[in-house]
């Protein structure tokens, strides 16, 4: 509800109450939810009306919204039942226990159960807790108190707590003016008007019993502008008008719109002498409106307001909506159209490598294609010849250029993906946007020859969008950001022309067009909110509301007749929609969407006659004058559940984007026809393809790593064994080296060999890579349930994602597994688990999480405030601590859920309680922020690691610090000046594991000594990640340059390594690797990998195999001082928190 109509329901509660209704004064209040009456609800709690305080509670919150919330209920709960015991009403009293207080159980078991005890006391006062208990009437004082601060810190009762200050009689006062107002404009007013109704308006009688003129003839007055539209710019609205005349089609557009849902004014006039421009309406006199509903307010009032911004999912998410108009000219002569033009045929399957983000075809070449995709790749193919013409990876051009803001980013974290690519009109040039920083424009000279033409540093953060535009008939791009501005470039040389400010979110789509000579650009937000832009200076013409108020893109259709946008709300619901341009307002919405979409909708316009959408693995098509669904295909299996979608602009082809990095091109029959042309040319022999058949690179980093693999040590690393040669790096695919352990003793065996079990292709392991429906983002956290039936993935836009696997006929566990597909999972609601970004950058942030024992729920944090989300629901159950500082690593208690240990980015560790929200001690240590924290059930002590190297030892009894050592970085080795260590308690709990880029080591706790250490030789790729096995018998590390190792844990060394070919697309770049690992909880060989791409891949070996390669024998002196475990998984407490 709009501001304005919030005031008027203050007004009618002043009526009410000065009219002693008073019954229906508290029922409005909570109905509406605007005002929380506290003298109300203080009465009605000391006079114990239980059921009337709960249901008045109800109109402002409820139980689950969050900790006040829930404290609030509980306390009242608990006092109600306290009460029936004071009375012996122990029937009274289990059934409030039961149907009230069992809420609460899930929570906290433990409370509950002390609670439930009370029904086995005489006297609940013998409960220590409860022995100051008095009698009811002070009891429920006291709660009062408790609540009242309850209430106010609960930010759902922010702005509820205090009424308005207006004068007596208000509502009163306005209906005395307006009717004054009224009896102005009669033509023949009486000295004393006999008003006796406010039914219809006022007006004199003549004095012969004639009755008044009507105000819309007369010329004095001027005409009365028509109900129920938008009014339009003149010199008394939010902006001046504009020296150019805005066209009558936008007039409705380019405004702000009316806050509420009563009729407002519009610009488009009733009646002869209209002016002709649209904004001087507003320069005649304001006239009654003739609807018998309330005119409220005008287009001219002080008090029009912008609507506010839905409550929904942090703007900081970039999800994908591929909507781009097609914009070839074209009669629209919608009858020579029929459903048998669509194109359904699959004619071509192509194999870009990596997922296709974004797709154009050529405007005047039918069958050239372009694509972007999740790694910053763009091809360039002839469909026609099923040729790939160019496949470039990304790289900056002039990386000095750049700001530095954008160089140490790129540093920090290489990868990169195409939010969109786009040709210009004319086929000239095209450009691509990507998701850090930097637009890159290229010429297109035919043929596979592309030039680089200009490289713009555009915006801070990723730049969501692109396209080409003609203003003042001059060739420009448009690009909009994360930063939340639109900017207008010069095409020829780049310099910057306009900057449009004045969204209140990242922007996520634009959408230039014309209409009567006139040149704007249409923009959406991640908030939902549309606005519109002049080539001026002059700020936006249009505030207002998309269906779904998240992710939104407008496109025209063919002739620019016809505007359609699509977006997809928060809880996963999807909208397309025709607009009224000249009332903006949605003309017909589009039905044929499942009620939850898995993924953000795909939208594409043909023809001026058809729309098309990706949805439910299919792609469904609309007749734009039908809002039913016309039909459906499949194009014969393997889309994702939300295909990106392209047609060419003949309407003849329609690209496809499908789940294993390929592209389906579907046709009709001219589509077909233009294809068969194409097969039976003969094509110049010389041009090749060895884009499309190259072969995997591999780095230098990865031979080094590779040749190196093998070193270990004993305490510091001075027993490394030296680096063997690898001939598979030289392509020889075979599956072991031969190396020879180091042995002391020169009489044993020599001739015992060792074999390093290497696998260098899939078909030596089973790898999946799970499907993720959602725009890319990287994998920054990554854990598996503890029942081990599922994983849960924190990317970098702060977006969990949760997969679950099915118990079925070929998975009769439902245990996670690499032999079957999990399904991408959501609650019934639709709704995301997405972390608080609120002022922060996602570049440097970093996120973190925690799963709860029993699988119930995850606390998380992505450099906002931290959050508990219920794992069922995928609902926020409440958000605390807000930055700064931010939360960098969260650990639970092993023996209590309900305390937190929280690594902070100032360096310190918070102990944090959250049944009674504080924070019991605050611990001081590291001189950079925390990244590792890891509890010990046996020695109870708190391991933490930081950004400094540091690791120290606390023990959990009374928080204080027992002992501080810093890792043993190797001589000559160099690290940055916030390189992650992250801990790991070994199953014995009394060892852990330490991970840094320059290691992987074994400590000791009690001592904190180092008995283990594994160094990467120099040159090669340093560690990401690293983790113990569910048996703590392996560790599993990632490398940068995407090799995952695998060593016995008893002695740290090599008996198993994982090339990148294993499981990545042979031409995936190398600067795509893992940032995270993680150990499946009951199952010791498998594990999975959270990538800089955004995909999540689990790795198990061969059925045939059941495990990764063979322990290599123990060297002299080199074994282990851990006790050996246990072969059974690890304790579910024990994962690590990553």
């Amino acid at each position: 509800m709009s501001s304005l109509s919030r005031e008027l329901v203050f007004l009618i509660l002043q009526f009410l109450d000065e009219e002693k209704f008073k019954e229906t004064v508290h029922k409005l209040e909570q109905e509406s939810g605007f005002y929380f009456n506290m003298k109300y609800f203080e009465d009605e709690v000391q006079n114990g009306n239980w059921d009337e305080v709960e249901r008045y509670l109800g109109g402002f919150t409820k139980v689950d919204d969050n900790r006040y919330s829930m404290k609030i209920f509980f306390e009242i709960r608990k006092q109600k039942y306290l009460e029936s015991l004071d009375k012996h009403d122990r029937a009274k009293a289990v059934d409030i226990l039961v149907k009230d207080l069992k809420v609460f159980a899930s929570f906290n078991e433990e409370l509950f159960k002390e609670i439930t005890q009370l029904l086995t006391l005489e006297n609940f006062r013998e409960n220590e807790q409860l022995s100051k208990y008095g009698d009811t009437k002070s009891a429920r004082a006291i709660m009062l108190v408790e609540l009242k601060k309850l209430i106010e810190a609960n930010p759902l009762f922010r702005d509820k707590l205090q009424f308005p200050n207006l004068k007596s009689s208000r509502l009163r006062t306005l209906i005395n003016q307006s009717l004054n107002w009224q009896h102005q404009l009669c033509k023949n007013p009486r000295p004393n008007p006999d008003i006796k109704t406010l039914f219809v308006d006022h007006t004199c009688g003549q004095p012969n019993g004639a009755l008044a003129p009507s105000p819309s003839n007369n010329p004095l007055l001027g005409p009365i502008p028509k109900a129920g539209g938008f009014p339009p710019l003149g010199a008394h609205g939010p902006f001046q008008p504009t020296p150019t005349p805005v066209p009558t089609q936008l007039a409705g557009w380019m405004t702000n719109p009316p806050a509420v849902t009563y009729p407002a004014v519009s610009g488009g006039a009733i009646g002869l002498g209209a002016p002709a421009n649209p904004a001087a309406i507003l320069k005649h006199p304001r006239t009654p409106n003739t609807n018998p509903a309330v005119d409220y307010p005008s287009a001219d009032s002080d008090h029009v307001s912008k609507r506010t911004r839905p409550i929904g999912i942090s703007d900081e998410v970039n999800l994908p909506v591929n909507i781009l108009p097609v914009t070839y000219p074209q009669s629209h002569g919608q009858a020579m159209y029929t459903p048998d033009d669509l194109p359904k045929t699959v004619a071509r399957t192509l194999n870009q490598g990596s997922t296709p983000m974004s797709m154009d075809f050529h405007p005047m070449h039918q069958t050239i294609l372009l694509v972007g995709t999740n790694v910053g790749d763009i091809g360039l193919w002839d469909v026609g010849t099923r040729e790939r013409l160019i496949l470039r990876n990304f790289k900056v051009w002039e990386l000095g250029q750049c700001s530095m803001t954008f160089q140490a980013a790129l540093v920090k974290d290489p990868s990169v993906s195409v939010n969109r690519i786009i040709w210009s009109p004319d086929g000239s040039l095209f450009g691509v946007a990507y998701s850090r920083h930097i637009v890159q424009i290229y010429s297109y000279h035919g043929g596979d020859d592309i030039r680089q033409h200009l490289e713009i540093d555009a915006h801070a953060g990723g730049v969501n969008d692109i396209a080409f535009a003609h203003p003042n008939k001059q060739l420009c791009i448009i690009t909009c950001g994360d930063d939340k501005t639109i900017k207008v470039w010069d095409a020829t040389n780049g310099t910057k022309q306009y900057t449009f400010e004045g969204h209140d979110a990242p922007v996520y789509s634009v959408c230039p067009h014309y209409k009567e000579n006139i040149q704007f650009i249409f923009s959406t937000a991640l908030d939902g909110k549309i606005k519109a832009w002049l080539y001026d200076n002059l700020g936006s013409r249009v505030d207002y509301d998309a269906p779904g108020h998240w992710c939104t893109t407008m496109a025209y259709s063919a002739d620019g007749s016809r505007l359609f946008s699509c977006g997809t709300s928060k809880e996963g619901e999807s909208f397309i929609v025709e607009w009224n341009e000249s009332e903006g307002a949605v003309k017909r919405t589009y039905q044929g969407f499942r009620k939850r979409s898995l993924g953000v909708v795909q939208f594409d316009t043909t023809k001026n006659r058809f729309l098309a959408a990706g949805d439910e693995f299919l792609i469904k098509f609309w007749d734009m004058d039908n809002i039913n669904l016309l039909t459906t295909i499949d194009a014969e299996g393997g889309l994702p559940a939300s295909p990106r979608i392209r047609f060419n602009k003949e309407g003849t082809l329609l690209a496809v984007s499908t789940h294993d990095n390929g592209i389906k091109i579907l046709a009709n029959a001219d589509g077909l026809r233009m294809l068969r042309a194409f097969e039976n040319r003969s094509f110049d022999a010389s041009r090749t393809v060895s884009e499309v058949v190259s072969k995997p690179i591999i780095s230098p980093m990865t031979a080094a790593a590779a040749a190196a693999a093998v070193a270990t040590s004993s305490g510091i690393a001075d027993r490394a064994i030296p680096p063997v040669s690898i001939s598979a790096m030289n392509g020889d695919n075979r599956n072991s080296v031969d190396v020879k352990p180091r042995i002391t003793d020169e009489s044993m065996d020599k001739a015992r060999i060792w074999k390093l079990t290497e696998i260098t292709e899939a078909t030596q392991c089973r790898s999946l890579r799970l499907v993720d429906n959602l725009r890319t983002s990287k994998i920054s956290r990554l854990i598996y349930t503890n029942s081990g039936v599922a994983i849960l993935a924190l990317a970098s836009n702060a977006i969990h994602l949760l997969w679950k696997w099915p118990r079925n006929e070929r998975n009769s566990s439902g245990k996670a597994t690499a032999s079957v597909s999990p399904q991408l999972w959501q609650p019934p609601s639709g709704i995301l688990m997405t972390n608080d970004i609120t002022d922060t950058n996602p570049e440097e942030a970093v996120p973190c999480f925690a799963l709860s024992k029993n699988d119930s729920y995850v606390m998380s944090a992505s450099g906002g405030k931290i959050s508990l989300f219920n794992m069922m629901t995928f609902k926020t159950m409440t958000t605390f601590m807000p930055p700064p500082p931010a939360a960098t690593f969260l650990a639970f208690h092993p023996q209590d859920n309900n305390i937190i240990a929280i690594g902070m980015d100032d360096s310190t560790i918070q102990i944090y309680n959250v049944r009674v929200d504080e924070v019991k001690s605050k611990l001081r240590g590291h001189s950079k922020r925390i990244t590792g924290l890891a509890f010990s059930n046996v020695l109870n002590v708190l391991v933490s690691s930081g950004a400094d190297a540091q690791i120290c030892v606390w023990s959990t009894d009374g928080w204080e610090k027992q002992r501080s050592r810093s890792l043993q970085i190797p001589s000559g080795r160099t690290t940055s000046n916030i390189s992650d260590t992250r801990v790991q308690f070994h199953q014995d709990q009394i060892h852990f594991l330490a991970v840094h880029e320059t290691q992987i080591a074994i400590y000791e706790t009690n001592k904190l000594e180092c008995v283990k250490q594994w160094v990467p030789p120099e040159n090669a790729s340093r560690i990401s990640h690293a983790t113990f096995s569910c048996d703590s018998q392996l560790i599993y590390a990632s490398f940068l340059d995407a090799t995952v190792c695998i060593f016995s844990a008893s002695n740290l060394r090599l008996r198993c390594r994982i090339l990148p070919a294993a499981y990545l697309p042979s031409n995936v770049r190398t600067t795509v690797h893992p940032l995270v690992i993680a150990a499946h909880p009951l199952e010791p060989n498998q594990f999975a990998l959270g990538l800089t791409d955004g995909g999540v891949h689990v790795l198990e070996p061969l059925e045939s195999e059941g495990k990764w390669g063979v322990a290599p024998p123990a060297e002299n002196g080199s074994a282990s001082s851990m006790s050996t475990p246990p072969p059974a998984g690890a304790s579910s407490s024990d994962q690590p928190q990553r």
